[in-house]
């Protein structure tokens, strides 16, 4: 499998604290079947005009000398669009893998419209917007999503472990899926647990090639820079959803 959404790049963010705790991150990933990892740090446009900071290569070269083996690491970041973005932020430096896919976020509050405008934006610098956990804003909907991607031709990263979560969130994930238009999952690792072996159980043998399409081509195809594939609707086993609705009646 393939993880294209991390922080694990230590001491930079909100995410691992130190070359220790992502080593530890990564050994749990090899165990579960992770052979590769983008690490994808926290940018903000206005940060980016300013370059990557100097200090982001000596932690790198840091954490590859004590990763363990079985995993390669690869750069990008996790752009904030708050504001428009600006040809120097729209540096291969900052994408996936130094490809054309950028991956990018919002405030938790924006609009519909608000990311479609932002998304396009992206799109006209000759880049592939790849939306961070869109079930996350609360403006996400099938309609709305399907909108997005189809005028500026983005794609929707959808966090592994939120696909099991049973509420607004988790169903809104799910609804994604089902629909056919998540593209990969990620964990969204930030020095903890999360891994993409809770997504690869929760879709089981039923949802294989979307399974594989989710997890490993799709996440290989933007490494390689080459075209995503379409994957088919997703429809989880069902004791995860029994299980599911088991919470959800039993809640508050």
């Amino acid at each position: 499998m393939i993880d294209l959404h991390s922080h694990l790049l230590p001491g930079v963010d909100d995410g691992s604290k130190s070359v220790e705790q992502s080593v530890r991150v990564l050994r749990h990933f090899v165990d579960r079947g992770v052979t590769e990892v983008c690490l994808t740090p926290h940018m903000t446009v206005g940060k980016a005009e300013a370059g990557i900071p100097r200090e982001w290569d000596s932690i790198l070269g840091a954490l590859a000398a004590q990763a363990p083996r079985g995993i390669r690491l690869h750069r990008g970041v996790e752009m904030m669009l708050d504001r428009p973005l600006t040809a120097a932020a729209a540096d291969r430096r900052f994408t996936l893998g130094g490809t054309r896919y950028l991956l990018v976020e919002f405030p938790r509050l924006v609009a519909e419209t608000a990311v479609l405008n932002a998304l396009a934006q992206v799109a006209r610098m000759d880049l592939v917007p790849v939306l961070a956990h869109p079930e996350r804003y609360s403006c996400c909907s099938v309609e709305a999503v399907r909108h997005w991607k189809g005028v500026t031709g983005a794609l929707m990263q959808v966090d592994a472990t939120t696909i099991t979560m049973p509420r607004t969130r988790g169903e809104r994930a799910r609804q994604l899926l089902a629909a056919g238009l998540a593209d990969i999952l990620a964990a969204d690792n930030h020095g903890d647990d999360r891994s993409l072996a809770t997504a690869r159980e929760a879709l089981g043998q039923r949802n294989r090639l979307s399974a594989e399409l989710l997890l490993e081509l799709n996440p290989a195809a933007i490494l390689a820079d080459g075209p995503t594939e379409e994957v088919p609707p997703v429809r989880l086993k069902e004791s995860l959803l029994n299980r599911l609705r088991t919470l959800l009646d039993s809640g508050p």
